[in-house]
């Protein structure tokens, strides 16, 4: 699966921006989607301005954010918690980060496409809201 973002400087907290290091660092990718998607990721970090909690523009997904997502294909809305693979349970609506969707709405902000090939089709999705940011509702664990 190969993502696509629109090229824009991402924004990452310093606590996001840790933790994440550290995740990447010990990931052991099992499939080539699988190595793509943490290389993806890396690079995004890599590139990212790195901000302090209080400084996270309030629509940005951060983790642990709630969104609302649009498939703009065929109109399917979707809400989910983006979460460390450790608290990842798609029945309780909280996607691991790690997985492509997750990973490509990271740093994104309402209003902004993702895209994505999938077999025989490239897959759009809107960031719909961030219907919950930890950051902007004052959960700040620095």
């Amino acid at each position: 699966m190969t993502l696509g973002k629109i090229d824009k400087k991402p924004y990452i907290t310093e606590p996001d921006m840790e933790r994440l290091g550290h995740l990447l660092a010990s990931a052991k990718p099992s499939n080539k989607d699988e190595r793509e998607n943490l290389h993806r990721l890396m690079e995004d970090l890599d590139r990212a301005d790195v901000v302090a909690l209080r400084d996270i523009p309030a629509d940005i997904v951060t983790m642990n954010s709630m969104v609302k997502l649009r498939d703009l294909d065929s109109g399917e809305e979707m809400v989910f918690t983006l979460v460390f693979p450790s608290s990842a349970d798609v029945s309780k609506g909280k996607i691991s980060v790690l997985v492509p969707v997750g990973s490509a709405i990271l740093d994104y902000k309402a209003g902004d496409i993702i895209e994505w090939k999938v077999p025989g089709r490239m897959r759009r999705l809107r960031i719909e809201n961030v219907l919950y940011q930890p950051e902007a509702a004052g959960d700040l664990k620095e």
